[in-house]
Parts: C-alpha cells; sequence; structure tokens
C-alpha cells in the first residue's frame, strides 16, 4: 500500500546525549507518538475506526493480557496482581471474552484471518489448565486462529508442570516464551523473582520434551547485584540449553516500579543497577557468544538459531504496521490507523465490560508524518530497514525524509547504507533506543515515557 499523504520533510531534532548512569524512566521506546499523547478526548477516534472496514493488505493480531502473578518482581512496570482470588480471575476471563466479543462484529476486522496472537503478561502460566481451556476455547469460537503464523504464550517457570505445559502445547501454542531472566538463585531472589534454577531447568526439559515448535528463554542484563562474573556464567548456561531463540532486555527502572519506590524513599537519583555501558557491553557479550555456537542477532534484543525456521511473527508484523487487537487490563492497541488503551486498574476494566461498555480509556490517532516516523524507527530497531521497500510503503524515500538524522548517525559511525540497507552497526544496535528519538517531531522530545 502507498501512502501518498507523507509530508515532503519530517522534522526531526538531535537525539539526546548519551547517559551513563541508570536512572528513573522508560528507556525502550515501543510505540509512537509517545503514550503521553494518547488522550480520552480521542476515544471517540478509535470507536469510528472500529465501523471501517480494514485497510487493504494490512495484518491482524491479537494480543491477550493475563495480569497476575505469584510475586511482583522488583524492576516489574507491568499491570500485574498478585493479590486475585479464583473468582476474581474468573470474572477477569468473562470480561476479556466479552470485550473480544463487542470486537469480533465489527467492520475493522473484515474477512482478515488472524495472524498471530500473543498471550502476555503478567503471568499467562499462572491460569489453571482449565481457565486456559476456557479462555482459548471461547477465543477460537470468537475469532479463529487454524491460519494464525505464530501464537506466543509466556510463562514463568515456576508455575508450569508437566501438565500444565502439556495443555498450553495442545491449546496450539507455537512459541513458548519463558522468562528465565537469570540462573542464578540469589540474582533471582534479590530481584523478586518467583522461580528459582531448579524449577528453570524441570520447566525447559519437558517443553522440550513435547515439542513446542520454538521455545524462546528471556534474559535480563543488569539486574540488581550483578556482576561480570554472574552474567558470564548464565550467559553459558543459556547457550548451553540450546534455545530457538533469546530475548535479551538491558535493565531499566520506570517510575512504577518496587525499586523506584526504594529509591524515592532513600532520595537517590541513580539506580542500584549497571550503567548503560556496563549493560550494552553485557549484551554484546551474549550476542557473541551466541554467535559462536551458531545463532544470528536479528534485533537491538534477539537472537535465533535458525533464521529460516525460527521468526518472530509477532513483533515483525507489529513493527510493519499491522492491526492489533489487544485486549485486557491496561492493554494497548493499533486499529485501522488509531491507537487506544484500555483502563489501567483491573475494577474499572471489570466493571466497564460488565456493564456493556467499552473499556477503552484512550486513544490517538497519528497523522501520516506519525505513522511514518513510527513504522521506520521501529523497523531500525531490527537493524536495518529496506529503502526500496519503505518507500514503495510509504511514496517517499527515507533517506530523503530523514537526511538530517541519518547523517548524524553515519557521521558517529553507527549507520551505513549498503546498497538498499539503512543498516546499524552494533554498538548502534545496542544502544538504537536512545538514537531513534532524533526521529521524533520536537514537541514529543523529552517525554519521559516513550
Amino acid at each position: 500500500m502507498t501512502q501518498t499523504s507523507t509530508p515532503a520533510s519530517v522534522a526531526t531534532s538531535a537525539a539526546p546525549p548519551l547517559q551513563k548512569q541508570t536512572t528513573v524512566g522508560n528507556y525502550f521506546v515501543t510505540n509512537y507518538p509517545p503514550y503521553a499523547f494518547w488522550k480520552p478526548d480521542f476515544v471517540p477516534e478509535f470507536e469510528a475506526a472500529l465501523e471501517r472496514p480494514p485497510e487493504s493488505g494490512t495484518p491482524l493480531g491479537v494480543y491477550v493480557h493475563i495480569p497476575f502473578c505469584r510475586k511482583r518482581c522488583h524492576f516489574c512496570y507491568y499491570k500485574v496482581y498478585t493479590d486475585k482470588d479464583a473468582s476474581q480471575v474468573r470474572a477477569y476471563l468473562d470480561a476479556v471474552l466479552q470485550e473480544l466479543a463487542f470486537y469480533a462484529g465489527k467492520p475493522f476486522v473484515g474477512a482478515r484471518p488472524i495472524r498471530f496472537v500473543y498471550f502476555g503478561g503478567g503471568t499467562p502460566s499462572y491460569l489453571s489448565e482449565n481457565q486456559l481451556r476456557h479462555l482459548t476455547d471461547e477465543m477460537k469460537r470468537l475469532l479463529p486462529w487454524e491460519q494464525a503464523e505464530e501464537v506466543t504464550f509466556e510463562a514463568e517457570p515456576g508455575t508450569l508442570t508437566d501438565h500444565k505445559l502439556k495443555a498450553i502445547r495442545d491449546l496450539g501454542v507455537t512459541r513458548l516464551s519463558l522468562g528465565i531472566e537469570h540462573f542464578d538463585d540469589h540474582i533471582l531472589e534479590i530481584n523478586g523473582r518467583a522461580h528459582r534454577s531448579r524449577e528453570i531447568a524441570r520447566a525447559y526439559a519437558y517443553a522440550r520434551e513435547i515439542g513446542f515448535p520454538q521455545i524462546n528463554i528471556d534474559l535480563i542484563a543488569g539486574m540488581v547485584e550483578e556482576t561480570e562474573e554472574r552474567w558470564r556464567e548464565t550467559v553459558a548456561q543459556a547457550v548451553a540449553l540450546a534455545p530457538d531463540s533469546v530475548t535479551i532486555y538491558q535493565m531499566e527502572v520506570p517510575y512504577n516500579t518496587t525499586i523506584y519506590q526504594r529509591m524515592k524513599a532513600e532520595g537517590k537519583l541513580e539506580a542500584p543497577v549497571a550503567d548503560w555501558d556496563t549493560k550494552r557491553a553485557w549484551v554484546d557479550h551474549a550476542f557473541r557468544e551466541f554467535e559462536r555456537a551458531g545463532y544470528s542477532v536479528n534485533s537491538t534484543s534477539t537472537v535465533v538459531k535458525d533464521p529460516a525456521k525460527t521468526r518472530f511473527v509477532y513483533r515483525q508484523q507489529l513493527f510493519s504496521g499491522a492491526d492489533l487487537l489487544s485486549v485486557g487490563v491496561a492493554s494497548f492497541g493499533h486499529l485501522n490507523g488509531t491507537h487506544y488503551q484500555n483502563h489501567h486498574e483491573f475494577d474499572p476494566y471489570v466493571s466497564a465490560l460488565t456493564a456493556g461498555r467499552s473499556p477503552v480509556y484512550r486513544a490517538l490517532t497519528p497523522t501520516p508524518e506519525e505513522r511514518y516516523i513510527r513504522e521506520f524507527m521501529l523497523l531500525l530497531k531490527l537493524g536495518a530497514v529496506s529503502r526500496s521497500a519503505f518507500t514503495a510503503k510509504f511514496g517517499r524515500d527515507p533517506v530523503e525524509q530523514f537526511a538530517g538524522p541519518l547523517q548524524q548517525l553515519k557521521e558517529t559511525g553507527h549507520l551505513t547504507l549498503e546498497g538498499d540497507a539503512i543498516r546499524l552497526d552494533r554498538a548502534g544496535l545496542l544502544k538504537v533506543d536512545l538514537l531513534i528519538r532524533a526521529f521524533f517531531k520536537p514537541e514529543h522530545q523529552g517525554t519521559k515515557y516513550a
């Protein structure tokens, strides 16, 4: 599809200076424009988007937020709950299904098949086998996903019995994502994780035994009391497991975390975690160790064993402008050109759906210019952007559109133009979330939550 209404040029500002110490706030860029600009006043725009047929060729995926956990990690900034009983969990799942039923008959769905499904959290594997079957059976009835290329399910190792893993596999999950984070029990404990290394070993072994098509493991570099020795050992253990893919995050400390609350109480400005240079070096070490084992780096945070077989469909589709139908408390999606987010608290979310009202809290319709910026910078997080494909889709050459910031990145040595590819080097990839802020419009610079 060609976007013919993109302006002739995109106004951008210089990237902020590199920050060494980890301070409070969100670092990773996940959407654009920043969430601070999504407003309740724009919800009617979202409601109008539901009533339009989909744009030709736009894929559709579904995200389901499961906000329950055994324990809240000290670094967690997602909307999670550790105090809900079985009746409240059931009420929540029924609300999610009510929300999905409301959307299922809307024109924006059209005749499109569901291309991907993602169960995130929180901890989706916190649910019992019966709760999982109830949720997914009803979801498949409302919006069948037989044609989905990928069904992802996040799991915390300590919640996974053999019976539950088998049930998750039987649901049609193709990509199991294990939130391991670290293999050292002290690091897991001091950072508030509920599981320990013994549970990791047991869950991973049985998941392999029953044949999930893809097993991903998550790691976090730079957690509280992390050391060079501990990190290298964790990387070695991850390589030894030989997962299909690994996602490696650099530790950040957003405002709504336990770590920040402690910092605030103690009057501290710097977080008690590794600085950014150290975290980038540790992720680079992990990347090099996995490359030695035959893996390929395919984004700022991921390595894959076999690129021909292992794909991150959810990420690739989302970064390329797919529609994302998101359900659940605080979840955010994008439909027919409009961003939206649900109520961010449990009771208002459930109460709205129980009363037959929409749970959407705020929304924003990006301009053509903002859609152009959003897709380019998200794709750059994968390491490279096809100049010709981007030009064909939007009708404007990104090398011309972003002449200023691209030249800045070329002068630092982080970016090259290699034939059709606009490509970042490894150092640029490891700090891409900071660098891509140079593509923000001036009015979006400096927001604490991007």
